[in-house]
């Protein structure tokens, strides 16, 4: 669902995710019959304007009555069309459409801040605007067997657009049904009606633990599972008299990991063949495999399926990028309700496995991870030296310490553990935490609120740098900042039970609760969570975060055990910026810890896919910069956890192409160049082994004398 309003500068439309797009329009006026978007949108609006500033995205341009398109991407040329009349398709946070009759321009401005089109006159338009954020319309419910949950996965797929290679794309699958679990089967007729029958179907074991590993195959292929008395799955497209046989469990999980990535990246280059193309860097990888791509974008899923089996996929496999999310879940009845939320961001689903983890073994692989991050060796031995500083507990032997497990992890760059066990280097899911996200759609506050709580003041370091953070943001997404001290239980608890969509707590957190002036606070006694993310940076909060995720939370970051205090302060600060510039809280917290010691004692529990704000780059990204000679190494990398199957393009002067999400690229570029790209960026830039802001003066400084 979208909404718009008029602005002061123009226009301003927005999904219930609070995602929105903020378009400069200064002589608009509402009104007039508008035009017909032929497209999937949730809300149009037209009226008059000589002029429209856009976000600085990729354009396409179609030409209605020939059908010809034009793209405008990285470059800052003007791109000028004649008198036609035009659909311009704008990929951004929020997907726009605008359709006019008339000469235009359109360009980029020199810093890449904008996309402008601009006309003669104030001439009639429309925008049509359509919300990336998808939730689940139906629900299917299903008796708690094996055959129950092969039916649900079957119709999974009913939420796609289309068959073929264009499912690839983010916008074109949809959001799964909701599964329940109850006495009988009942499929919504809206359902039946949308599942695409393509003549593929997996037969598998008749037990829980195939299903689950099988999900994300059956769904992406929009495949109709069938269990049955075997000892391993087929697939089989019977029309074709094609069967593909794989081994049993526990092999089962990677061979099928390894066909949906070979289906699913086929699938992205093939569909450049399609009318959605552009310049894709990874195109030529078809020339590898010698694969007819507008023969294959025409063929049926079954004759795509059968291409894809006979060519020598290995020999490309590494120029695609790594898997963006593997989860590990326990196949258990209470957890099919979180199937279709881990199929939504195609999602591999792996059988947990772990081992135990002693005190030395945890200490070694913290410490690995440290020294292999350190910018250097003297710094990183100074850093190392913590002796004397304080923790976050007045009384830190009253701190609620977690065993933790050492998880098997397998292909991904992101991983989440919904089973048994407090793992290290995933995110610990629960499957009250993607219900709970649901919750806070419906609110009618349009800003994002922000809770920043000091509950000690001798860490107000943390606290001022945080909040110049979240104010910093504040300028350019609706966020309002509140800032709190010294809270007693009763007003803790009253924030925690308050319509919030973040918490950063900074204090204490001991057996009994989070410390405030008057005792502490024990989550479990609030009624209820209304706060959608939280940080909960205090020694030992891990069962906290939990039971506010219990509660109605979404996600959270806490801490396993003691923390010291400049080094959560180090987490606090870097993880405020990067969860508030829209990247998921997982992926926030992953770099925030890179560059402290004990990185292992901070974890996230929830959904650690989920995103709070959204990102100016439309996808988080992150820069690696490393001296080349006399020049630099500017190695640019997507983050993507959700729309994957996307792409994205680099804004740097020379560059014409586009990459696939998840890939990385690089750039060779002399000092000046780099500064100029840095200063207009707004990423996080790994530099000599420490994580900086794009435009921070100490970073350019660097750069400048190099």
């Amino acid at each position: 669902m979208i909404e718009w309003e008029e602005t002061d500068t123009g226009l301003r439309a927005f999904d219930r995710t609070k995602t929105e797009i903020s378009i400069g329009a200064p002589d608009w006026r509402s009104g007039g019959r508008g035009y017909d978007i032929e497209r999937p949108i949730d809300e149009t609006v037209s009226g008059f304007a000589s002029e429209l500033r856009f976000p600085p995205n990729l354009v396409t341009i179609t030409d209605v009555e020939s059908g010809e398109r034009q793209h405008h991407g990285s470059d800052t040329g003007i791109l000028t069309l004649p008198d036609e009349e035009y659909l311009a398709n704008i990929h951004g946070n929020v997907k726009t459409y605008l359709r006019f009759s008339a000469p235009a321009t359109i360009r980029k401005t020199c810093d890449f801040d904008a996309l402008i089109v601009s006309f003669r006159d104030r001439i009639p338009v429309t925008l049509g605007f359509r919300s990336h954020h998808e939730i689940p319309v139906d629900t299917i419910t299903i008796p708690p067997t094996t055959e129950g949950l092969a039916t649900a996965i079957s119709y999974a797929s009913s939420s796609h657009k289309t068959t073929g290679s264009d499912r690839s794309f983010p916008t074109l699958r949809g959001h799964p049904p909701r599964f329940e679990v109850g006495d009988e089967l009942r499929i919504p007729e809206p359902v039946r009606e949308n599942k695409k029958d393509v003549d593929i179907e997996l037969r598998v074991p008749d037990d829980f633990k195939t299903l689950f590993v099988t999900a994300p195959l059956a769904y992406y292929l929009q495949a109709e599972v069938i269990v049955e008395n075997r000892t391993a799955p087929v697939l089989r497209a019977p029309a074709a008299n094609f069967t593909y046989s794989f081994s049993p469990l526990p092999n089962y999980q990677h061979e099928v990991a390894e066909m949906l990535r070979r289906v699913f990246f086929l699938d992205c280059l093939v569909r450049n063949a399609g009318p959605y193309h552009w310049n894709l860097a990874e195109i030529s990888l078809l020339d590898d495999l010698e694969i007819d791509s507008e023969a294959i974008y025409d063929a049926t899923p079954v004759e795509q399926l059968v291409a894809y089996d006979l060519c020598e996929f290995e020999r490309i496999d590494d120029e695609l990028p790594d898997w963006h999310l593997s989860m590990y879940v326990e196949p258990s009845v209470e957890n099919v309700s979180t199937l279709p939320y881990l199929l939504s961001n195609l999602s591999l689903i792996y059988l947990p496995e772990s081992s135990d983890l002693n005190r030395n073994e945890l200490l070694d692989a913290s410490l690995g991870d440290f020294y292999r991050n350190a910018p250097s060796e003297s710094n990183a031995t100074r850093r190392a030296v913590a002796g004397g500083e304080s923790c976050r507990s007045a009384r830190a032997e009253n701190v609620n310490s977690v065993e933790r497990i050492n998880p098997t992890l397998h292909r991904g760059r992101v991983h989440g553990w919904l089973a048994e066990g407090v793992p290290i280097d995933v995110f610990k899911a629960d499957p009250s935490a993607y219900e709970n996200r649901f919750e806070y759609f419906e609110r009618d506050s349009e800003d994002i609120e922000v809770a920043l709580v000091l509950n000690d003041e001798e860490m107000g370091d943390e606290h001022k740098d945080a909040a110049d953070i979240y104010l910093d943001r504040a300028e350019d997404l609706p966020i309002e900042v509140t800032i709190h001290e010294n809270l007693t239980r009763d007003e803790l608890a009253e924030l925690l039970e308050t319509p919030c969509d973040y918490v950063h707590y900074i204090g204490h957190c001991e057996e009994d609760g989070l410390r405030c002036t008057d005792g502490n606070l024990a989550v479990e006694n609030i009624e209820e969570s209304k706060v959608q993310t939280f940080f909960l940076n205090a020694c030992g909060s891990y069962y906290e975060g939990m039971k506010l995720i219990e509660k109605g939370s979404v996600a959270g970051a806490v801490t396993f055990n003691k923390v010291l205090n400049k080094q959560a302060a180090k987490v606090g600060v870097s993880f405020a910026r990067l969860l508030i510039n829209g990247f998921s809280i997982q992926n926030a917290l992953q770099l925030a810890r890179r560059r402290i010691m004990m990185n292992k004692d901070y974890a996230v529990v929830g959904d650690g896919t989920y995103q709070l704000t959204q990102c100016n780059n439309h996808m988080p990204v992150l820069g690696n910069v490393e001296r080349y000679r006399n020049k630099f190494e500017l190695e640019y990398n997507s983050l993507p956890i959700s729309l994957v199957g996307g792409y994205y393009e680099p804004y740097i002067d020379g560059n014409k192409e586009l990459h696939l999400y998840g890939n990385e690229t690089s750039f060779i570029l002399n000092s000046d160049e780099l500064r100029s790209f840095l200063e207009r960026a707004e990423m996080p830039v790994l530099y000599d082994g420490e994580l900086y802001w794009s435009g921070e003066n100490e970073l350019l400084d660097q750069i400048s004398l190099c």
